[in-house]
Order: structure tokens, then sequence, then C-alpha cells
């Protein structure tokens, strides 16, 4: 007899994170996540799920929306990527990460369920990081008897190991370019692959798109007899924004007295297709305008020191950068700003400093601790800046911010990665 001891926490985490992180062993498609929850009960079919892509603010709509749906009194699941500090954080219940026990311990059902059909050859190889730790989040909520399940996408949506779900609804954020590679190069090409989400009969709910990516997904919508619903549908009066948020009036089939703790302008359209997303859903006014002021979604625009203020913000594409950009320029334009930025090779850096760079007075260079990350040297021979740094680790960069003065604002951005980096150290 073969008795199996259960790993810890730690050991989990290593052996997820030697099956390669993220992108590094992405194998898109649907067959071998599909086969191993057919073989664990198909849990994904015992949760009702709300199912989120996009290429810039699906992070914080999911953050919303799962918010909303828990003041209406739902018992919620939220499951998004990357996390932070801790893997815990991608799969919550009712708001809170799971505990390193119970992801220690549904990691154990799904590891030895994929060795077992890897050793029979029923699937090619195991199951990969995210496939592993999406199958975990089903598994989760299945157990722990979630109502509904605010489901982000990681990656695309048509392949994405997410979309096996049936969803209760939709939801498309704005599409822009990332990950080309993988996605396509233009536009409609990524879209195509956001699309691939919408299903037959299911409501779907856009943020504000370019007009050819509107127009197609107009067009997918129609052809899945997909009910279609934009976050344009609502108007926004009053508008008032500060630094730390907004507050306005959501005027659409209900009038809303909204307010977002979320920082930047972007978060007001985030909102807004949240609001959209939630109306559809028959969520009651009262939880919708509670549900938005009690999001939460740390890394994004997320204050974490006073004197100097430090803000850390996950601009990881151009888009992201002209979002921090905005931000910066509106109500930081009279202080001196230090920018600490790191990024990953896979995006596009060069387009991405050349829009961040220009909003400061002072830039380090740096590389989040992860084997994917461009070197600051390299980086440094990408842009032009008149007083840069460089820092080969994020502890450092954060030494030579002791130059700063209690008045400035410091800025670190650049990988989610490295804003993980950020709080685990200053928090």
């Amino acid at each position: 007899m073969v008795i199996w001891a259960l790993p810890s926490y730690p050991e989990s985490v290593r052996f997820l994170y030697s099956l390669g992180n993220e992108t590094r062993s992405i194998k898109l498609g649907l067959e071998r996540i599909s086969t191993l929850l057919a073989y664990l009960g198909n849990p994904h079919y015992s949760t009702r799920f709300v199912h989120v892509a996009g290429t810039n603010g699906k992070g914080s709509v999911c953050a919303m929306i799962e918010s909303g749906l828990r003041a209406a009194g739902f018992r919620t699941g939220l499951f998004t990527s990357p996390h932070l500090v801790e893997p815990t954080e991608r799969i919550s219940i009712t708001g809170r990460p799971v505990v390193p026990a119970q992801f220690a311990d549904t990691f154990e059902i799904v590891h030895r369920q994929a060795e077992a059909l890897e050793a029979h050859g029923i699937i090619d190889c195991h199951p990969t990081y995210f496939e592993t730790v999406t199958a975990m989040a089903f598994l989760l909520f299945r157990d722990l008897a979630v109502d509904v399940a605010v489901l982000e996408v990681g990656l695309g949506g048509r392949l994405d190991a997410t979309n096996v779900v049936l969803p209760q609804l939709s939801v498309i954020t704005p599409v822009d370019y990332d990950h080309e590679a993988y996605l396509g190069k233009s536009l409609e090409a990524i879209a195509g692959e956001k699309a691939g989400i919408i299903k037959p009969g299911t409501p779907l709910v856009i943020g504000p798109q370019p007009p050819s990516v509107e127009a197609l997904l107009e067009a997918r919508a129609a052809e899945q007899g997909a009910r279609l619903a934009r976050s344009s549908d609502w108007a926004v009066e009053d508008l008032q924004l500060d630094a730390a948020g907004s507050r306005f009036v959501a005027s659409g089939p209900l009038r809303l007295r909204i307010e977002c703790p979320l920082a930047g302008e972007h978060q007001v359209d985030n909102a807004l297709t949240a609001i959209a997303a939630l109306h559809l859903l028959y969520t009651p006014a009262e939880a919708i305008e509670e549900g938005i002021r009690a999001a939460r979604w740390p890394g994004r625009l997320e204050r974490v020191c006073r004197e100097p203020e430090i803000i850390l913000d996950g601009a990881h594409n151009p888009a992201g950068a002209a979002a921090l950009a905005r931000y910066i320029q509106r109500f930081y334009a009279d202080r001196r700003v230090w920018m600490v930025y790191g990024a990953m090779r896979d995006k596009a850096v060069a387009e991405a400093a050349a829009i961040l760079f220009p909003c400061a007075r002072e830039v380090i260079l740096t590389a989040p601790n992860h084997p994917r990350a461009v070197r600051p040297e390299v980086v440094r021979n990408l842009v032009d800046h008149p007083r840069l740094q460089v820092a080969p680790t994020l502890a450092e960069a954060l030494r030579l911010l002791g130059q700063a003065s209690p008045n400035d604002v410091v800025f670190i951005t650049g990988s989610l990665y490295l804003v993980g980096e950020a709080r685990a150290l200053l928090l």
C-alpha cells in the first residue's frame, strides 16, 4: 500500500513554479483542461459564472462585479491572475483569498489526478501552471458552496483554460495590443480571440472599444444570439475626480450615485462596465452602489507610503502606460516625480517607456526578480532620459529613493511582478 504525504503549501507553490510561470509554459487549448475536469467530476458545472475577458481593466471590473454581488448577499468567488505576492490571491471566497492549507489540499487533488492521466496517456503532459490553478479554483468554488464566481480570462479567451465554463454573463473590457505573439498582430485578430468567450444566448457586456473592435463584437454577439449591453448605455453626470478615486452619477436604466475608490480616470469606464454587468444580473441599485464603493484592487494606483508618497501601478502595456501618464499629468504635474520601472521581455518596453518617462523628473531602471525580466541595462539602451539611474534589484532601487524629498512622489511600475515585489517589501 502506498501512503501519499500531503504537500505543504510551499511545496505546492514550488511544484507550480516548476511547471513554468504563466506565458513561459503556455499551451493554449481546451482539450487538456476539459479532460482533467471530467475526471474531477466537472466541478465547473456546479457554479454560476461571470466570465471577463479584455486587454485592460478586466481585473478591476472583476473586483467591482464580485464586490457588488457580495453586497447583494451572494456567496461569491473570484478567480484572477497573476498574483502579486502569493498564489492564494488568485482564488478568493467572499472577498478573502483562500488560506494556504485549502490551496495545498486542492492542489494535491488536482495534481494526483493529472499525474494519473498523464501516466495512462490520457493527456499529453501535466497541465500547465494556469490550467492547474484554474482547475483548483473550480473545485474550491464547488466544495465551498459558492453561489456565483467572477472568472478572469488569463490570456485571450477562445483557447484560455477558463473558457470551459457556460457563464451566466460574459464581459469584454477594452481590447488593445498585448500578447501579440499568441493572439495576433492586429486589433481585429486580438478581438476575435477575446470574442471566443461569447456563448450562444448568453448576455454580453462590452466596455469602450475601438470602432473596428466594437463592430466585430457586435457581429459575434448577433451570430450567437447574445443580448448585447454596453458601458456607454450609462452616462456619467457630475463627475468629480481626485487622486484617490472618483464620484459621479451613473445615469441609465437606473440612476446611481457612485463612489469609486479605484484611482484613475480610466476606472470610471471600468465602473460603468461593472455597473452594466451587475444590472444585467438583476443586482439591486443599493448593492451596486455599495459594491463599487467597497471594491479593492491592489497594485493599481495603490498608495503604500507617505513622505515620499509611493504609488504602485502595474502599467504593463502601452495602454496601461498611457492611463498612468494621464493620471500623473492630471494630479502630480506640480510635484517632482520619481519613476521606478521594471518590465518583462515579452512586453512593448520601448513604447511604454516612451509614454511614461517624460512624466518623470527622475527614472530608476530595475528588474523584477523573474527569469523573463528584461535587464535594466537593455532598457537603458532603448530610451532617452536626462536623469536616469540603474539598479540591479528593486531593493537597490528603493535605497536610491533615499535621495527623494518628503514632498516628492514615486511611481513603481512596468510589471505586476515588480509591483508584487514592492508590496512585499513596503507593506
